[in-house]
């Protein structure tokens, strides 16, 4: 059993902004760190998954559609995405160890922890890594999505949408703990805690100009400095974040 969790989600190849959580004395106290996909698709995809990988037996990784979107690019297979810029450069970056890294890694764990007893960690749902579900999807939604979840599962922890929230769905708990490289709704980094029955949510403040002129400086990606100001000076707002996802997650329109 593990008394306490820090969960990361959603870095995108924000290697400074890892490192800036990482440095939170409440994450570096907890027992375990769960980092629940998308580690890639972003200015230093490979520079987050050897960051990553130092953690060692400290952290368990949870594989997110962007991460095996990647892997199937780097190993030749079409998926459709050889007209996104990002995808195809961040593809070229995977090394061996990395395409190996990224296909050990599992889609869902489920842990026990400590006040909570077993937690499933996924990326985006437990049956699906790419489907969405929102802190105001229908109840009728989420008893879709946690079909397959056992009974003595009472918590889910899942990131993907970059909004962080705490829903209670038919006395499961739910938990996003938003997103620590790409935040919708609200700049710095995100993240959160769970410790023997508790949840709590995190955010490292993390200054725009500072993290553009590092990141820029660090990443071989082209055209990164517009990359990082449209995505990390302007990111999308909760709200009209919201309306986007709300037409993936079978809502009627």
């Amino acid at each position: 059993m593990v008394a306490s969790v820090a969960v990361l989600s959603d870095i995108h190849g924000m290697l400074h902004a890892l490192d800036a959580v990482l440095a939170e004395p409440v994450v570096r106290r907890a027992d375990l760190i769960v980092v629940t996909g998308d580690h890639t698709w972003g200015p230093q995809p490979a520079g987050v998954l050897d960051r990553l990988a130092g953690l060692g037996a400290g952290a368990v990784l949870v594989r997110g559609n962007a991460d095996r979107e990647l892997l199937q690019m780097a190993q030749g297979l079409d998926i459709g995405l050889g007209d996104d810029p990002l995808s195809v450069w961040g593809a070229e970056q995977l090394t061996g160890a990395h395409q190996r890294m990224l296909e050990s890694m599992a889609t869902s764990v489920t842990l026990d922890v400590d006040g909570f007893g077993p937690v499933l960690f996924s990326h985006a749902t437990p049956r699906n890594d790419e489907e969405v579900v929102l802190v105001d999807s229908r109840v009728e939604r989420w008893a879709e999505v946690f079909a397959g979840v056992p009974d003595d599962v009472r918590t889910v922890v899942a990131g993907h949408t970059h909004m962080p929230f705490l829903r209670l769905v038919d006395g499961r708990l739910v938990v996003n703990p938003g997103s620590v490289g790409l935040p919708y709704g609200r700049a710095g980094a995100h993240w959160a805690v769970l410790d023997r029955g508790l949840v709590s949510f995190g955010r490292t403040p993390l200054d725009p100009d500072d993290l553009i002129e590092r990141t820029a400086a660090d990443s071989r990606l082209p055209h990164v400095r517009e990359w990082l100001e449209e995505h990390i000076r302007h990111p999308a707002g909760d709200l009209a974040a919201l309306e986007v996802f709300g037409s993936w997650d079978g809502r009627p329109a």
